[in-house]
C-alpha cells in the first residue's frame, strides 16, 4: 500500500536540497546548444542521490536510470533555456537570482529546470521510501528543446531505440494536469526582387516592397485560424525579417521572413504552408513558401537534422494514464486537480505527436513565467511535483498497467 502522506513528509523534507540543486543550475548559463556545463551539474546530483545508472548520451542529453523492472516509464525536464532578453527589464541577476521562503527567481526557475530538480529527488523519495516494483524509471533531463522541440526524443526514440510507456512532461503547468497542446511549425516566405541603384529604385524590383502586403495578409490570417473546442485555435505571428541588398543606397533583392504557426486539431503541415501559398499577395509576389530545417549542432557537436514541424497531439481525459495521475493527485493532495492543456509546446510534440507514445503533463511553475523577466517558480510546487512524480510510477504498474491500450490514439 503507498503511504501517501509519508511522500509528502519525504518531498517536503527535501525542500531545501531541491531548492539548493535548482538555483545551482539557474548559476549555469544553458541555452540551447550550450547545456554541458548544467548536465554535468544535474549528473552529480544524481550520483549524490543515488541513482542506479547515469549516462550521457552522444546528442548530450543526460539519462539516469532507477530499477530494473520490466515497464519503462519515463520522466522528462528539458534543461536548456533561453537567453535572458534585455537585462535592464530583470530586477535581480538572471542567473544569480534570488530567494525567499516562497520562490526561487532567475532563467530556467520556471521553464523548465524546476522541473528537473523536483525529479531527482523524486527518485530519492522513491529509494527511501522503497517505492520500487516492477518498472524502471528513466528520469531524462533533454537538450536543445528551445530550438527545436522534440528533437532530443525523436533521437532517443528513433537512434536509442528508447520507447517508454509513457512520458511524464514536466514542463510548468503550475501543477495541474496537461493532456496535449497545439503543435507548431517554423515557415519560411521569401520575396524575390532585382537591385539597382537608390537613385533610381524604378529600374529595380524592390522585395522589400513585395513582402509589405504579404505581412499584412498575414496579420489578418491569424484571427481567422481553426478554432478547437478543448485545445484552441491555431495561431500565427511573423517573428523574424531577413533582407539582402548590395547596400543601404541600393533596392533590397530579397527579403524573408520567419512565421511561427500554432497548429490545432485538424491542422497538418501540408495544410498551413498552402493557406499561405494561397494568400492573393504571396501569388502576385510569387513568394515562395516553405518549412525550415533544423541542423544546429549540440553542445557535442552532435548534427541531427529535423524538419521544423511538431505535431499536435492529445489524449482522452478518460486515458489509463490520465486517470491514473488524477488518482495520484487526489491521494495526495486531497483535491480535485484541473485538467487542462498548455498554450505552447513541448517535448510531447515528438513523444506523443510523432511517435504515438503517451504522455501527461504536470510540472512546478507557471506557464506565464516562460521566458519572462525575472522568471520564478514556487517551493511548495517543488515539493508537489517531486511527490507526485514518485508515487506514479508505483501506482500504474500496481492498478493501471493492465489497462493501457495497445496503442495510443492522437485525438486530433
Amino acid at each position: 500500500m503507498i503511504k501517501y502522506d509519508k511522500i509528502l513528509e519525504k518531498a517536503e523534507e527535501y525542500k531545501a536540497d531541491m531548492s539548493a540543486f535548482l538555483r545551482d543550475m539557474i548559476r549555469i548559463p544553458s541555452e540551447s546548444c550550450n547545456e554541458e556545463k548544467v548536465i554535468l551539474r544535474i549528473k552529480e546530483e544524481m550520483e549524490k542521490v543515488g541513482f542506479d545508472k547515469i549516462e550521457i548520451d552522444e546528442m548530450g542529453n543526460i539519462l539516469g536510470y532507477i530499477g530494473s523492472g520490466e515497464h519503462l516509464i519515463a520522466i522528462d525536464a528539458h534543461i536548456d533555456t533561453v537567453g535572458i532578453g534585455d537585462q535592464s527589464l530583470w530586477e535581480y541577476d538572471p542567473y544569480e537570482g534570488y530567494e525567499d521562503e516562497e520562490i526561487i527567481i532567475g532563467r530556467g526557475a520556471s521553464d523548465q529546470e524546476g522541473g528537473m530538480a523536483s525529479m531527482v529527488y523524486a527518485a530519492k523519495i522513491i529509494k527511501d521510501l522503497d517505492l520500487e516494483d516492477n518498472y524502471t524509471l528513466l528520469i531524462t533531463g533533454t537538450v536543445q528543446e528551445e530550438d527545436c522541440d522534440g528533437l532530443c526524443w525523436h533521437y532517443l526514440i528513433e537512434e536509442k531505440g528508447i520507447r517508454p510507456e509513457f512520458v511524464v512532461i514536466t514542463e510548468p503547468s503550475s501543477c495541474n494536469i496537461y493532456r496535449g497542446h497545439r503543435g507548431r511549425m517554423e515557415i519560411k516566405v521569401s520575396t524575390h526582387g532585382v537591385s539597382c541603384h537608390g537613385s533610381a529604385p524604378e529600374r529595380g524590383d524592390n522585395a522589400i516592397f513585395k513582402m509589405a502586403p504579404i505581412l499584412n495578409e498575414l496579420k489578418e490570417l491569424h484571427p481567422n485560424l481553426t478554432p478547437h473546442q478543448f485545445l484552441g485555435k491555431g495561431s500565427l505571428t511573423v517573428s523574424e525579417i531577413f533582407y539582402s541588398s548590395p547596400s543601404r543606397c541600393a533596392v533590397a533583392d530579397g527579403c524573408s521572413v520567419s512565421v511561427d504557426r500554432r497548429l490545432t486539431a485538424g491542422e497538418s503541415w501540408q495544410f498551413a504552408l498552402e493557406q499561405i501559398r494561397e494568400l492573393p499577395a504571396v501569388k502576385a509576389a510569387e513568394a515562395e513558401v516553405e518549412m525550415y530545417e533544423y541542423q544546429r549542432p549540440s553542445y557535442t557537436g552532435f548534427v541531427y537534422p529535423m524538419d521544423a514541424y511538431f505535431p499536435t497531439w492529445l489524449i482522452e481525459e478518460e486515458h489509463p494514464l490520465c486517470q491514473s495521475t488524477v488518482e495520484i493527485y487526489k491521494n495526495l493532495f486531497k483535491e480535485d486537480p484541473l485538467v487542462d492543456k498548455w498554450t505552447f509546446s513541448t517535448n510531447g510534440v515528438s513523444i506523443m505527436g510523432r511517435h504515438g507514445i503517451p504522455c501527461i503533463g504536470f510540472g512546478p511553475g507557471h506557464e506565464d513565467q516562460a521566458h519572462a523577466p525575472d522568471e520564478k517558480t514556487w517551493k511548495s510546487e517543488l515539493v508537489k511535483a517531486a511527490a507526485l512524480y514518485a508515487a506514479l510510477p508505483k501506482l500504474y504498474v500496481e492498478k493501471y498497467a493492465e489497462q493501457m491500450p495497445e496503442q495510443t490514439d492522437n485525438l486530433v
